[in-house]
């Protein structure tokens, strides 16, 4: 266990030290969004308690947890009062006794957005020459996990594609790979390490605008992009999981997480210049494995309020499921009254099971 920590170390400093001083914050940061409503109603607390499909996504290690020979997921939300729209699909099987693979696809977007650049013509303007443009970004996924020869042990990784598009105006490919782990012991516990972006994530940028485009963009002291290379460093989860039996019908699991962004300092409750913490929990409650409740906290920053006073605040997240044979609906309800980025965002999704017949 220990070398291999310390080769997952080695590389996350190398990769930071390499690209530290050239890279940006926040890059690709849609994927940090998350995906299923059961993760989000515990405040992304997830990384060592995924055990299915989303766990392609989460934590690869976890898609040798799940119970059913193929699983199948869908999840949407909207932000913004719907103005962007959040979409994900999730494909997991299990192809061996200690082997199983999987298929992820998440996409955010914001469609119909006017463009304006050619709105004048010969000095006048004409409203017949507006346009509509959509700015998307996707990611996709392909996973692997297996179980070691060690008891409780699995081990995962996800290749991964980045797609985004600005309308004719900009794309970007990018690729790069996560790694996971999870450790389950007899007694209920689970310890987890994901590296997302481990050997950093690059998407190169290609512009296309016409000239009479640049000459707008230039009168209206707008910047020319130039085709660019974007790098997105690495980040280790860290999750410890407990689950609680409470006699014959009733369960607890509590999940505590700990995010290590390498990109410098962030806003979150623990930051240096190299690295920034970002701790997160969340706790769901189960009756005979069917009915759950959940709740989490996470995203503490330290903010200036109205009379320009420094405070802290969380985003609390709930959420619940209902369990049946076959299907488990999911929803969330994120970001409850507090100042953060997805305000009130309202989330469903839907995971689906097939077992062939012995």
């Amino acid at each position: 266990m220990k070398p291999i920590l310390t080769t997952l170390a080695a590389i996350v400093l190398f990769s930071t030290a390499s690209f530290s001083q050239s890279t940006p914050k926040y890059s690709n940061e849609f994927l940090s969004i998350g995906v299923g409503a059961r993760a989000l109603g515990m405040s992304n607390s997830y990384v060592a308690s995924t055990d299915d499909v989303t766990s392609g996504f989460w934590n690869p290690a976890g898609l040798v947890r799940q119970k059913d020979k193929l699983q199948l997921s869908f999840m949407h939300s909207a932000y913004f009062s719907g103005i962007a729209n959040y979409d994900y699909i999730g494909l997991g099987a299990l192809v061996k006794d200690k082997a199983a693979i999987g298929f992820s696809m998440v996409r955010f977007g914001i469609d119909n957005i006017p463009n304006t650049l050619d709105l004048f013509q010969n000095g006048q303007i004409n409203y017949d020459r507006v346009t509509s443009f959509s700015a998307v970004d996707y990611g996709f996924f392909f996973s692997y996990a297996q179980k070691t020869s060690i008891e409780g042990l699995n081990f995962g990784g996800s290749a991964k594609i980045v797609h985004r598009r600005a309308g004719e105006f900009a794309t970007a490919w990018g690729f790069g790979v996560d790694v996971g782990m999870q450790y389950m012991t007899p007694g209920n516990w689970t310890f987890a390490v994901m590296g997302k972006d481990i050997t950093s994530t690059f998407n190169a940028w290609k512009y296309n605008f016409t000239a009479a485009q640049k000459d707008i963009l230039e009168q209206t002291n707008n910047e020319i992009p130039v085709n660019s290379l974007e790098i997105t460093l690495p980040k280790i989860l860290f999750g410890v999981a407990k689950r609680f039996e409470i006699g014959e019908d009733y369960s607890i699991r509590g999940e505590f997480d700990i995010d290590m962004n390498t990109d410098g300092r962030r806003n979150t409750l623990l930051k240096t210049d190299f690295v920034s913490f970002d701790p997160h929990m969340g706790i769901e409650a189960g009756y005979n494995d069917i009915i759950f409740v959940r709740a989490g906290v996470g995203n503490i920053q330290e903010v200036r309020n109205l009379e320009y006073k420094k405070e802290w605040i969380a985003q609390p997240n709930i959420g619940v499921g209902l369990n049946l044979k076959r299907i488990a609906v999911d929803y969330a309800l994120s970001d409850v009254g507090s100042g953060g980025v997805a305000q009130y965002s309202h989330v469903f999704s839907i995971r689906a099971s097939i077992n062939p017949e012995n």
